[in-house]
């Protein structure tokens, strides 16, 4: 990266109705308070998010679909962790 280039950032929003943040978009900037003041500006300009995340690309550690296999084989055998076998109750919501 030139040393004239801002960090690329990550941006996350939490909308009014959802319960996960989701990826809206990158921008670049500075620092992480400039990159929050951006991503509000860039990405909650309807009043549609109430929490944001910013985090840097360069901090982000991803699997790849080619170890797909050997990163989740070991939980094949821990279906107890699975809450296939609860009924939820309909007024408990969403978990």
């Amino acid at each position: 990266m030139s040393s004239k280039e801002w960090p690329l950032w990550e941006i996350f929003i939490r909308g009014q109705h959802g319960m996960s943040h989701r990826h809206v978009g990158s921008l670049h900037a500075p620092d992480a308070e400039m990159a929050m003041k951006n991503a509000r500006d860039v990405y909650t300009r309807r009043n549609e998010g109430v929490s944001i995340w910013a985090v840097q690309a360069a901090a982000i550690v991803a699997s790849s679909p080619s170890e797909k296999g050997p990163l989740y084989e070991p939980s094949k055998s821990k279906i107890y962790r699975h809450p296939t076998f609860f009924d939820i109750p309909d007024d408990v919501g969403a978990m």
